[in-house]
């Protein structure tokens, strides 16, 4: 079995104890490949170095997404687009995340939120690489602008809109990104969603070190538990867990354009 964990933050201080018996136990499980996505600029050059150097034969294959989170926008300065651009240029990057907008939390700067974000899809654009987005209470607006600059597509990260936005997202080359929140019982949205979304159009993820499974609800989440996302999504779609593996996995590797 062979998984793709589209969406884990396995470069930050959470994991600097046992990264590396974590990853070796992902390994185990059949999780080959691992997306790491940043959060802000101070933190690039660690993410690109941990990809180098763990992507052996005893590690899952881990890929640098570079990127600025909306939800620390105070923390971004303003030339950052341009160092984005240099890493661009000089790095092999695989995509640009994670980005988008977040207008759940009230007190954010909602337009410097927006200006942040369309600079960066700028940047995707020109190098024509997918996106990873984070959205929250801000669909219609990140739709809007994605069909605006004509993207190579990418990955909608914990997807929680309306099947009408999903269905929106996959008409621009966009996969739904599908983790912890889809083992709880109690999210029936979420699992509603999962079952009614074609799989051509789903990746697995876990979001570690948040949004943790269920089954370790209280505890730090960690990318070993794609396959707690991976059981679930095979009993609400009522298809065998490795085919979910199979078709979720080149759904990852389409985007990416990974062989």
């Amino acid at each position: 079995m062979e998984l793709f964990d589209t969406h884990c933050h396995i470069d930050v201080q959470e994991f600097e104890h046992d990264r590396d018996e974590v990853l070796t136990r992902c390994q185990a499980k059949g999780i080959k490949h691992i997306l790491v996505p940043a959060i802000e600029r101070k933190g690039w050059g660690n993410l690109i170095s941990l990809c180098d150097n763990r992507s052996s034969g005893a590690y899952p294959a881990l890929y640098p997404a570079l990127g600025l989170h909306p939800v620390f926008i105070e923390q971004h300065q303003d030339d950052d687009i341009k160092q984005l651009e240099h890493y661009v240029a000089s790095h092999n990057l695989i995509a640009i995340g994670e980005i988008g907008l977040d207008f759940y939390i009230k007190d954010l700067d909602t337009q410097r939120q927006l200006t942040i974000f369309e600079s960066q899809l700028v940047v995707a654009r020109d190098a024509n690489l997918p996106v990873v987005l984070h959205v929250r209470k801000a669909h219609d607006q990140v739709l809007s602008l994605l069909k605006k600059y004509k993207l190579k597509g990418g990955f909608a990260h914990a997807f929680n809109g309306s099947l009408q936005q999903a269905q929106q997202y996959i008409d621009l080359g966009f996969k739904l990104g599908f983790g912890g929140t889809l083992t709880y019982e109690r999210s029936s949205k979420i699992r509603k969603l999962a079952k009614e979304i074609d799989l051509g159009s789903i990746v697995l993820e876990t979001d570690a070190p948040d949004m943790v499974v269920e089954s370790h609800r209280g505890e730090r989440n960690s990318p070993e538990y794609l396959t707690d996302c991976l059981s679930v999504l095979a009993e609400i779609k009522a298809v065998s867990i490795d085919d979910i593996a199979k078709q979720t996995t080149q759904n990852a590797k389409s985007i990416l354009n990974i062989s």
